[in-house]
């Protein structure tokens, strides 16, 4: 009986340290290898400092960037932690409420726009940390972007259009916009207030 529990202990510590320590060494080596953005986040970083992820959206509050779509994560809007959706239906009078208050303020930063807004700028995506954009909902945003940086709409709309992203492998997916990417890119042509962006959550 000592034996089999000798055994089943060696066995247990050998395959212990091979899955607990070896396997997660070998493909953190790899990743850091074949893939060192991916696996340290897809940060962004400017001015070596970094600004954010690739992959996680962020609230922009200034007439001045392009708004993110929405988020319903728990604790507070991009919460990496608490990923998830508002799980609402479409007949809950909460998630209408929510769109409706969504639409109005796009309404109040933008008056003098009507045309339909684009359904992602007034729903949260089912992960909540959606970095993207639809390029209808950028070619929304443009006006506003333009006049509150004294651009032409063409300047603008030009960088929106060097900016969006193509379907994977031309097959998956749909066309997006990233709009950290963006607002970042729009900062280099016309500099923000010297006192920073006026973004709400600058990671």
């Amino acid at each position: 009986m000592w034996n089999h529990a000798k055994s089943a202990v060696s066995m247990l510590m050998i395959w212990t340290f091979i899955t607990g320590v070896v396997y997660p060494l070998v493909i953190t080596g790899i990743a850091q290898w074949l893939f060192p953005d991916q696996a340290n986040g897809s940060l962004i970083v400017k001015d070596g400092k970094p600004v954010g992820s690739a992959l996680i959206g962020q609230s922009f509050s200034s007439p001045r960037y392009f708004r993110s779509r929405p988020s319903a994560t728990g604790g507070m809007p991009y919460n990496a932690a608490a990923s998830g959706g508002s799980n609402l239906g479409p007949t809950n009078p909460a998630l209408i409420a929510a769109v409706a208050a969504r639409i109005e303020s796009l309404r109040e930063a933008d008056p003098g726009n009507r045309s339909p807004v684009p359904i992602d700028l007034v729903t949260a995506s089912g992960s909540g940390l959606d970095p993207h954009i639809s390029p209808a909902a950028a070619e929304y945003q443009v006006n506003r972007v333009a006049q509150a940086r004294s651009l032409t709409t063409q300047v603008v709309r030009e960088l929106v259009s060097r900016h969006t992203e193509s379907r994977q492998l031309e097959l998956l997916g749909e066309p997006r916009v990233n709009v950290l990417r963006l607002n970042l890119a729009l900062d280099e042509i016309h500099q923000p207030r010297p006192d920073g962006p006026d973004w709400i959550d600058h990671r």
